[in-house]
């Protein structure tokens, strides 16, 4: 069974804790736990060395939740940590800390369960790079499900995990042998660069969705999270394979527009209107027989203006004239 990325959630117990380990394991991670004490998440990551640990401002201490990050990055077990914190002087808390090479994400308390996954995915992402390469680091990227990468920014791949060769079908250097761009459908190109050209600028993808050539010819949706370290010249990415939620949705709006066919088709045949074939009256809903002018008044907001066609007028002037 292929590994799924270990995360700790250091936050107090409760309704919101509960809630952000259902979302976390609904997302395919696996949670090993909760610990409400920076003194517990302490242990526990010495214990099961998770592969990210979420700590909240909220969290007991001491030492402070800062503290906490900084001695877990110092000791070694946790190489990267996301804040889920919701100061506006979180960053300059975060150079006080002082923490040592590897990252300390940040994510706001009010962020959406998007928001907060793809902070997630972003900071798990980076671990290969930001560590030096260790066994548990090269069983991370090689079994992950997801398609992690790195982009140069001259626009080629400089390092990508197996599963895109498992969900592509190109080889790894067939991918790092072109510019990104020529894998990208034609349709999707100039917003892709785009998109590529603001995260190069310090901006960042969040669910920016493309599609991606296959060996056989074929294109794959893909969901891409991104956001890139401009000293190194690299983005970090993570991409989805979501094509199997687009044909769902496809069909889904297919489905929509066949539906509200035959409702158009059900209404307009509840508008044919019983009419006599000999004095022409109108019948309604209630079974009441009444003259056109009657019906139509009654129904609409038209009014009638009464007149005699050229057929009629020669009729009547004919019946008047004597022989």
């Amino acid at each position: 069974m292929p590994h799924a990325a270990s995360l700790l959630l250091v936050h107090p117990p409760g309704h919101r804790a509960d809630t952000l380990v259902r979302l976390l394991e609904g997302a395919g991670y696996h949670v090993l736990g909760v610990s409400a004490t920076s003194v517990d998440a302490m242990a526990r990551c010495a214990q099961v060395q998770p592969d990210l640990a979420l700590l909240s401002p909220a969290v007991s201490g001491p030492p402070s939740v800062l503290e906490l990050a900084a001695q877990l990055l110092r000791r070694g077990p946790v190489p990267s940590l996301l804040l889920l914190t919701g100061a506006a002087d979180s960053r300059s808390l975060m150079r006080d800390a002082q923490l040592p090479g590897a990252p300390l994400a940040l994510v706001s308390a009010q962020a959406s369960d998007d928001e907060l996954l793809a902070a997630v995915d972003l900071a798990l992402v980076q671990l290969p790079h930001w560590r030096q390469a260790t066994e548990p680091d090269e069983r991370f990227f090689a079994v992950t499900l997801d398609l992690l990468c790195f982009l140069d920014f001259s626009g080629y791949f400089r390092r990508l995990s197996p599963s895109w060769e498992r969900m592509l079908g190109w080889t790894i250097d067939e991918l790092k042998a072109r510019p990104f761009f020529e894998f990208v459908h034609p349709d999707d190109r100039d917003r892709t660069l785009a998109q590529n050209k603001a995260v190069r600028g310090g901006g960042q993808a969040r669910g920016f969705e493309n599609r991606y050539l296959c060996k056989d010819g074929s294109y794959r949706w893909l969901r891409w999270n991104a956001a890139a370290d401009t000293d190194q010249g690299v983005i970090y990415a993570v991409a989805r394979d979501i094509t199997d939620a687009k044909q769902v949705e496809a069909e889904r709006e297919q489905l929509i527009v066949d539906l509200q066919s035959a409702l158009a088709e059900v209404r307009s045949l509840r508008e044919i209107i019983p009419i006599c074939s000999y004095c022409r009256k109108v019948r309604d809903d209630d079974d009441f027989w009444q003259h056109v002018e009657s019906y139509v008044a009654a129904h609409t907001g038209a009014q009638f203006s009464h007149g005699v066609c050229p057929s009629c007028y020669e009729r009547v002037t004919a019946a008047d004239t004597p022989d």
